[in-house]
């Protein structure tokens, strides 16, 4: 059992440092980064995409789908973590740590909201990859939680340091436990990032 999971493509909310709404598509250089991830999961045999439902996930899907027949079903489950009224802010105007586990945004989730559905994400997920290889589309969040609580790492690799990069790929094989074989790699993207700027 094979899991690629995916963050989507680069928007311009990203690039501006702002807090997502669910609309947000993607930027021309989030569809080039879609295109090459695509490029580098060709062949692969990827038997079925399982995306959140959000715009810019679905788009990266749609890209990494192609012209092929595989089947994309969209996962509600798979959404960002909801930060309500905070969306559509840049986190400069932020005074305090939105991303606290003790915090809960006016009218949206909390934290312990938030990794219960992606337990129940998980559980999706396990059971569409019983059919064969399976690329999920998902967001930064959702790709640390997963990691950090439906999956086993290797010695000397760890969550900590990763980044959670625009169409980083993860890969997990199983049955249960899961195990990362590869964790938030970006290698189809060297030379996309701009000089100067960190990747978002």
């Amino acid at each position: 059992m094979i899991v690629y999971l995916i963050r989507h493509g680069e928007t311009e909310h990203n690039a501006a440092r702002v807090m997502q709404r669910p609309d947000a598509p993607l930027s021309a250089r989030g569809r080039e980064q879609a295109r090459r991830l695509a490029q580098r999961l060709a062949g692969s045999g990827i038997a079925r995409i399982l995306s959140s439902d959000y715009a810019r996930a679905r788009e990266t899907a749609e890209i990494l789908r192609g012209s092929a027949a595989t089947p994309l079903l969209l996962e509600p489950l798979l959404r960002e973590r909801n930060f309500g009224d905070l969306r559509g802010r840049p986190y400069a105007s932020f005074d305090f740590d939105p991303f606290a586990a003790d915090y809960v945004p006016p009218d949206g989730e909390g934290v312990e909201a938030f990794h219960e559905r992606v337990g129940r994400a998980w559980a999706t997920v396990e059971a569409a990859a019983s059919a064969g290889p399976l690329a999920v589309v998902t967001h930064g969040l959702v790709c640390r939680a997963v990691v950090a609580r439906h999956a086993r790492l290797a010695p000397g690799m760890g969550p900590a340091g990763a980044l959670w990069r625009n169409t980083s790929l993860t890969i997990l094989e199983g049955p249960a436990p899961f195990r990362v074989r590869l964790l938030d790699c970006a290698a189809h993207l060297a030379g996309d990032e701009p000089p100067g700027r960190p990747p978002a």
